[in-house]
């Protein structure tokens, strides 16, 4: 196979990169593609920086109306070509079909806020601040925005910025993750026919060169990122040592506390779904399940009934409730996790390593897996997995539940189940987290809501999605202006 190409100023063009590193279907380990790597890589992202920057000094000019048109086309483009996008998610991440669908009803639904950017880009007018003085603010475009995307999100996460960003009038560069580069090419492919002018969007493949080449060029404005904490840690960094306006989504640690007054029938199904959807690959996946009061096992045997019955296997059956992890080197290392779980006490009450799929024994599969009994100052209840296992973590009550939550480092998500409006108040006031769940599983926002996160979950100001998406992708100008009657006589 040919490497993959770049798509740079309107074009598909060969990378200059000397290496590549190949696309790998994780359920059974073929090979979809090469992506370019290596030296060459910041070669290619400099000539998308200039197709962009030069992009943005016509686009930047275009009434705001005019800039959400080419959105309302691919809005229609995606949801027609949902079913081959999907498949695509599902053949290079691993996640299931359904999981893939739900995926891109997310992307279509940033696509949709966007396009009321001519609205929610409008600012502040005041008249007469002094005799004869009006002040007002507006908000102008940055410039070049780049995104450095993950594996696990591919057809979804770009869609946080890249409609954002072009409707507020500045240029965007997109690197997909080296893992699964073929849903946003697809994508990419159906943004040739929505009438942006060449050099506006660009997709650039690479790994570390070609990050480093963004954060480092002078032309780059603005960086939006999605990964683990510690690249998070130095995009923010290295992008603000460099000038930047960074977002920088990290990793997560996410708690869930189950009260004794539950419903456990309805609960248990919504927290396996939570933890064991898109294989636990995902930054708002449960992972800590906290059982308050459950003296008589009620709730861990709820909880493992409904992990149990978790089908694993091959994405694009139907019947299928989970996938496999994204590479072997990740099964390897959600494996070794929970050896540490055991090694530090914790005990197996359902065990998913070795786990095989009848024609697919090639496939990174691990089953759903539950460990009891880890001590609550141990490194596994602190140490983000990204995979399909669940810790049940008993605890008295709420109280210390949330005094649990609060000293994690991470801030992602916090949720909780209960039928007490009292327990539902206290525990959205005071859980440390910036996504917040009562009675949900995974408490991620709508694209009209910033997708926010705390703590080492993120490191910027301004959220994805949303009205924080057009405050990030905009600078205020402040303008103050007289115009007394004696001058303008002279005119």
């Amino acid at each position: 196979m040919e490497k993959l190409k770049n798509y740079i100023n309107g074009r598909w063009v060969e990378s200059a990169a000397d290496q590549a590193s190949s696309v790998v279907n994780p359920a059974t380990q073929e090979v979809l593609g090469h992506v370019p790597m290596g030296i060459g890589t910041a070669k290619d992202l400099d000539e998308a920086v200039k197709s962009a920057h030069d992009a943005y000094l016509e686009w930047r000019n275009v009434p705001v109306m005019q800039r959400v048109q080419p959105l309302y086309k691919l809005k229609v483009l995606l949801e027609q070509n949902q079913e081959e996008i999907s498949r695509i998610i599902t053949l290079e991440c691993g996640k299931t079909i359904v999981e893939s669908r739900a995926e891109l009803q997310r992307a279509i639904e940033n696509v949709e806020t966007a396009c009321a950017t001519p609205t929610l880009i409008q600012s502040e007018f005041s008249e007469n601040i002094a005799r004869g003085v009006d002040e007002f603010m507006i908000r102008q475009p940055l410039g070049v925005c780049v995104c450095i995307a993950p594996f696990n999100f591919p057809g979804m996460i770009p869609f946080w910025f890249l409609p954002y960003a072009i409707a507020c009038g500045n240029s965007f560069i997109l690197k997909p993750s080296e893992k699964v580069p073929l849903t946003m090419m697809k994508v990419f492919e159906l943004m040739e026919n929505i009438g942006l002018p060449d050099g506006l969007v660009n997709l650039v493949h690479g790994g570390k060169e070609t990050v480093d080449a963004m954060l480092e060029h002078p032309k780059v404005k603005a960086v939006s990122f999605v990964g683990s904490t510690n690249i998070a840690r130095y995009i923010y960094s290295k992008g603000a040592a460099n000038g930047k306006r960074v977002q920088a989504q990290g990793g997560a640690k996410n708690p869930v506390v189950i009260m004794p007054d539950a419903d456990l029938d309805v609960t248990a199904n919504i927290i396996a779904d939570s933890v064991y959807g898109c294989a636990g690959q995902r930054c708002l996946a449960a992972s800590n399940i906290i059982t308050v009061g459950d003296t008589n096992g009620r709730i861990k045997e709820s909880v493992f009934e409904a992990a149990k019955k978790k089908v694993t296997g091959f994405g694009l059956d139907e019947s299928v409730e989970m996938g496999p992890v994204i590479s072997s080197q990740s099964k390897s290392r959600v494996e070794m996790l929970i050896d540490q779980g055991i090694a530090e006490g914790g005990n197996l009450l359902l065990d998913g390593r070795g786990y095989q799929v009848s024609g697919y024994q090639k496939g990174n599969f691990i089953a759903p897996t539950i460990l009891e009994g880890l001590p609550l100052g141990g490194e596994l209840v602190k140490t983000e997995i990204f995979g399909p296992v669940m810790s049940l973590l008993p605890m008295q009550d709420i109280e210390q539940a949330i005094s649990f939550i609060n000293a994690n480092n991470y801030g992602n998500m916090a949720c909780v189940f209960t039928s007490s409006g009292a327990s539902a108040r206290k525990f959205r006031n005071e859980a440390d987290a910036g996504n917040i769940g009562i009675n949900i599983g995974v408490a991620a926002p709508m694209a009209q809501f910033p997708f926010s996160g705390w703590n080492e979950s993120f490191f910027g100001d301004l959220h994805g999605q949303g009205r924080h998406g057009i405050e990030f992708f905009t600078q205020t100008k402040v303008v103050i202006e007289r115009w007394p009657r004696e001058w303008t006589r002279k005119f």
